[in-house]
């Protein structure tokens, strides 16, 4: 299997990242690309691109991540497409982290052996607290974990966003703030899929409780939407995903905006 180059020094505790990281996505179904308005499988949109040939795209603009989606994965509660993901991963020469059905420690050691340089948790973390917080303080998983926080009016949502908790995402972001996690995903359900713009205030209230870095996620429809959360430190990070493929955000341009090499 490929391994994956290392990730990126984290920022300090306590100190905002010098500039904003853009990471684009590709999600996966059936080996095709595509992407869910808000999370329903219902609601499909399919993309006659190759996804190795997105990937190097991605490099080629000048990323230096990318964030893969297992949706088949997510919906059967284990990863379901890995030799697709570890052909991915190799394409885009990047690092990668890589979401969808992780619920076991297996689950992760296989992300991580395909090429992962870090594998998002979400259901699984919320639903089994002490699995998590037993594998996030492992010393062989330190900033490889990314904790997915998805949320309807800030509660955390789970099982494909069926199901909400009585969790406030920034309680559950507090409760992190001292452990070896890579970084903290922030979907606001509401956005995904939609164009609209991230919620920005929310994910900034996830960022400053503690020092873990913090990615936004769902909304982006443009280069102003970029903008809004650079201008929100200390989040780290921003996922890109439909506007890419429907020609409304162009991705050299925003890792420009991004990295404040244009206002």
């Amino acid at each position: 299997m490929p391994t994956a180059p290392n990730p990126a020094p984290l920022p300090a505790s306590g100190t905002a990242p010098r500039a904003l990281e853009v990471l684009p996505s590709i999600d996966l179904r059936g080996g095709r690309v595509v992407r869910l308005r808000q999370g329903d499988y219902a609601d499909q949109l399919n993309y006659a691109v190759d996804p190795l040939a997105v990937a190097r795209s991605f490099r080629n603009a000048g990323a230096a991540w990318t964030h893969v989606v297992d949706l088949d994965g997510a919906k059967e509660g284990r990863p379901a497409q890995l030799d697709l993901v570890a052909k991915v991963i190799a394409a885009s020469g990047l690092k990668v982290q890589v979401g969808g059905g992780v619920r076991s420690t297996a689950d992760v050691e296989a992300l991580l052996a395909a090429g992962a340089a870090r594998v998002v948790v979400g259901t699984k973390a919320i639903e089994d607290w002490a699995w998590f917080e037993s594998l996030a303080l492992n010393p062989a998983f330190a900033h490889k974990l990314v904790l997915a926080l998805d949320a309807k009016d800030g509660l955390v949502a789970t099982r494909g966003w069926t199901e909400t908790s009585n969790l406030r995402a920034v309680d559950v972001a507090a409760k992190v703030a001292g452990w070896p996690v890579g970084a903290i995903l922030y979907t606001d359900v509401a956005k995904d899929g939609m164009m609209g713009g991230p919620n920005v205030a929310h994910t900034k209230a996830l960022a400053d409780a503690g020092p873990v870095p913090v990615i936004a996620s769902g909304g982006v429809g443009h280069v102003g939407h970029v903008r809004a959360v650079r201008d929100a430190p200390p989040i780290w990070g921003v996922i890109v995903g439909r506007s890419l493929y429907e020609g409304t955000l162009d991705l050299r341009q925003a890792i420009r905006v991004a990295r404040g090499d244009e206002a």
